[in-house]
């Protein structure tokens, strides 16, 4: 029986030989064909049933009424986009007809980002059926004739002929980045070829033929699923050995071509997490914990194994805890909190129990709890996810005997996937020049931890940091966002010059630092310092805070089972406002919700945390909780350094809510009433700024949140990073209008957000109307150096300029040329 294939898609057709990727050019899947398209939705080319689609969308597998299996599969390595770009339009089991649409890709958006969008049609189950006619070497559009393929009759399933013998069974632990899609399902489905055994995978309840690519496909298994390979025949033993040959080594991953520096082969463009220029040999990230074996020696021995590594990463950990300030200090109190949590080491000793080893036991107890964290959908509340698979890889190290620090050469600049807090933070101060890592964020821990302690970094550079070899020459540009591979003199002799003058610049913005700031046409701009912790009072001053412009309350709230009484909350806000001695303090009210849980405060889980009941919103619907706070910080001495500031707000009803207990609770207490600022953090309270202004003492701008909310990104979504970006004009156009409000109504207008960090900023927001900037305090020098050589009349044309330019890009063009960085 033959069946006819008719082409899916509009292109160049081409054989398969042309397929940049020798997977499919070898024909390891099977015999077909390519078509470079030139159009972006892929159409069914014959009736069938939808047996497979991957999870990133990017191929689809149809079974023919003759039982032939054809897989669709749309580029080279392009299931490394995890869906971005693509769009399914049928679901796994569907019957189609031809003709019938499967799957839409961004044809302009994916083009430049891999090798090829080159599309194979892949007999898969090949054994059974022959290509009889074909078309090669010409255009063809959707519905014209591409294939015949015939069947060859009746033959065995796995191609080989069973002979009895001994059953052979074993556990492999998936390694491959996205799973078993098509590369490696034919690989593992190529390593059986000349074995006579009959040899079957299990996993999620499903056996597959271990001898089809499509079935490894159908078990649907992810990174690190543990699959069942049981083997039967006389050499049944060397089948399982050549599976988990080819599984102890997976393929490696493709270079993705980056847009920007496709041009230039030596160079690859991340995303900044931490300003500044680095030059040093590259120097390797250790890689993922050891998958621990899944079977233990008896509860006995497991337990004291795990006891023994966590006593042993409890110390590493007391170790670095004992000089550590500000933001590390908060990562390892984390990680000391969690490394005796009676939660995990409850459910940990419950799969001893069960007869697991002590690795695969801690690993499934962190794991469990990390979920629960991410489900809750909060960028927040994941970092608290990933502190525990942080200690998780550090406890699975111990037990595998090798639980050293991270020990990088002087002066090297660290690559690879990604960078754990508890790395960095076991560095020895100023040991590495830099670091660059394929995945990660701007916001998250080991990014604000980089930019608190002034190395240079760049974050979700993509795989290409993974090709680097160790010890290639590397130049770190944390300000363009570039990393240059084994760059030639000249280039290298010009980062090593721009280094020596930034960190001149960096001597002499220090020295300064305690000066106030005033522009060079003589306007006062004040330069304040986001703080969270006592312990970041003193690294604030030592860099030239002229107070805090933002004090995050949430760190006495979360990690309890009790809210902090009124005693304990006065005590830490008095410390920290007697550390500053009189300067400005700003304290924001508890920024908690739905989107940051607290285990006494009950409040609904909504499917979209993010817009559900948070900050002030909580705070009004527990209004004791937010009496005890205002409480504690009217008790404060001076008062008359504070400011109280509410976060989340939308309408002036709230603000008018929240003066009223502050009024009541003043008159009670018989104290002035301090001033009370709402937070512009939404475009609801930017476009009604002027109706905030009227009710509130003063504005503060959180750019990060009104990035995320102006431009529908999620700020916790990596895949987002480089382009949530808040210099994007329609974010520049809501600060605007704030500024424009609030000098209207004669109230000061800050900015406390991440805008309010890099200096590449200073001059638009000055040009825009802020006349405070809150700050990380590692780059209040090089920010009030930014600002004194700036004009307002200056800064105003810019900002002019940049509310017009078409991209967030284009605008940090403007700031460039302009002389901002």
């Amino acid at each position: 029986m033959s069946v006819i294939l008719f082409a899916p898609i509009d292109g160049w057709c081409s054989a398969l030989e042309e397929v940049p990727d020798p997977v499919f050019s070898g024909k390891l899947v099977g015999d077909g064909l390519a078509i470079d398209p030139t159009s972006a939705t892929l159409y069914a080319p014959c009736a069938g049933n939808v047996v497979a689609l991957q999870a990133a969308k990017h191929a689809v597998t149809l079974r023919a009424s003759n039982g032939a299996e054809i897989l669709l599969h749309v580029g080279v390595d392009t299931v490394a986009f995890g869906g971005e770009g693509f769009e399914a339009h049928v679901v796994q089991g569907q019957d189609v007809r031809v003709g019938d649409p499967l799957l839409t890709f961004d044809l302009d958006g994916l083009a430049p980002r891999v090798r090829s969008l080159i599309t194979p049609v892949i007999i898969i189950n090949g054994g059974g059926f022959a290509v009889v006619r074909r078309e090669q070497q010409r255009t063809v559009r959707v519905g014209d004739f591409l294939m015949e393929l015939q069947s060859l009759g009746e033959t065995a399933s796995s191609g080989a002929v069973v002979v009895p013998g001994p059953e052979i069974r074993k556990y492999l632990r998936v390694p491959y980045e996205h799973g078993i899609h098509a590369r490696p399902a034919a690989l593992l489905a190529a390593a059986l070829r000349g074995f006579s055994a009959d040899v079957s995978a299990l996993a999620h309840g499903r056996k597959a033929n271990a001898r089809s690519a499509v079935a490894w496909m159908e078990l649907g298994v992810q990174r690190g699923d543990e699959v069942m390979v049981i083997a039967i025949g006389p050499d049944a033993t060397a089948a399982v050995a050549a599976l988990e040959a080819a599984f102890a080594a997976p393929p490696a991953p493709r270079v993705i071509r980056d847009p920007a520096v496709q041009a230039d082969e030596r160079a690859l463009r991340g995303v900044v997490a931490s300003r500044g220029i680095a030059v040093g040999p590259a120097a390797l990230i250790a890689g993922e914990a050891p998958l621990p074996s899944e079977t233990g020696a008896g509860v006995a021995h497991e337990s004291a194994d795990l006891e023994r590594a966590r006593g042993f990463v409890r110390a590493q950990l007391e170790q670095l805890h004992a000089t550590a300030t500000g933001l590390a200090r908060e990562v390892l109190d984390a990680h000391l909190s969690f490394i005796d949590d009676p939660e995990l080491l409850q459910t940990a000793q419950a799969w001893i129990a069960r007869g697991k080893s002590a690795g695969y036991a801690w690993r499934e107890a962190v794991e469990e709890s990390a979920k629960v964290l991410n489900a809750i959908g909060d960028p927040r509340v994941a970092e608290r996810a990933d502190d525990l698979r942080d200690l998780a890889a550090q406890v699975l190290r111990a037990l595998a005997g090798d639980a050293a620090l991270l020990d990088p050469p002087a002066g090297s600049i660290l690559i690879g996937q990604e960078l754990l807090p508890s790395q960095l933070v076991g560095l020895p101060a100023g040991r590495i020049a830099g670091f660059c890592t394929a995945a990660g964020g701007p916001t998250s821990h080991v990014a604000l931890l980089a930019a608190a302690m002034g190395v240079p970094a760049l974050v979700a550079a993509g795989p290409r940091v993974m090709h680097i070899a160790e010890g290639t020459p590397l130049v770190l540009d944390a300000e363009q966002g570039l990393l240059r591979i084994a760059p030639d003199a000249a280039t290298l002799a010009a980062a090593e010059k721009a280094l020596v003058h930034d960190r001149s610049k960096r001597v002499a913005a220090r020295a300064a630092a305690h000066s106030e700031c005033r522009l060079a046409s003589g306007e006062r701009i004040q330069v304040f310092a986001n703080v969270g912790a006592l312990a970041d009072v003193r690294v604030a001053l030592e860099h030239g805070a002229e107070g805090c412009g933002l004090l995050r309350t949430e760190f006495l709230f979360l990690e309890r089972d009790t809210p902090p009484d009124v005693e304990q909350q006065t005590e830490t806000y008095q410390s920290i406002v007697s550390a500053f001695a009189g300067r400005p303090v700003v304290i924001r009210t508890l920024d908690a919700g739905s989107d940051k849980p607290l285990r006494y405060l009950p409040l609904p889980r909504g499917e979209n945390p993010a817009l559900g009941v948070r900050g002030v919103r909580a705070s009004l619907r527990n209004p004791e909780l937010l009496r005890e706070q205002l409480r504690a910080i009217l008790r404060v001495e001076p008062l008359t350094a504070c400011r109280i500031l509410l976060p989340m707000i939308t309408d002036d009803s709230e603000m008018q809510s929240v003066r009223e207990i502050v009024e009541d609770l003043c008159q009670q207490l018989g104290s002035a009433t301090p001033l009370l600022g709402a937070m512009i953090e939404t475009p609801a309270s930017a476009l009604g700024a002027d109706r905030l202004a009227a009710v509130a003492d003063f504005l503060s701008i959180g750019t990060n949140d009104l990035a995320q909310y102006t431009l529908a990104m999620d700020r916790g979504e990596s895949e987002l990073a480089a382009h949530l970006d808040a210099l994007h004009p329609a974010v520049l156009r809501l600060i605007s209008i704030s500024a424009a409000a609030a000098r209207a109504a004669g109230r000061p207008v800050a900015v406390c957000g991440g805008l309010a960090s890099d200096p590449l900023a200073a001059a638009l927001l000055v040009g825009l109307g802020v006349d405070e900037l809150s700050a990380v305090p590692s780059v209040i020098p090089e920010l009030k150096s930014r600002l004194r050589a700036l004009r307002l009349d200056d800064c105003r044309e810019l900002a002019e300029r940049a509310l017009e330019a078409a991209s967030a890009a284009a605008v940090r063009a403007l700031a460039v040329d302009a002389g901002g960085n």
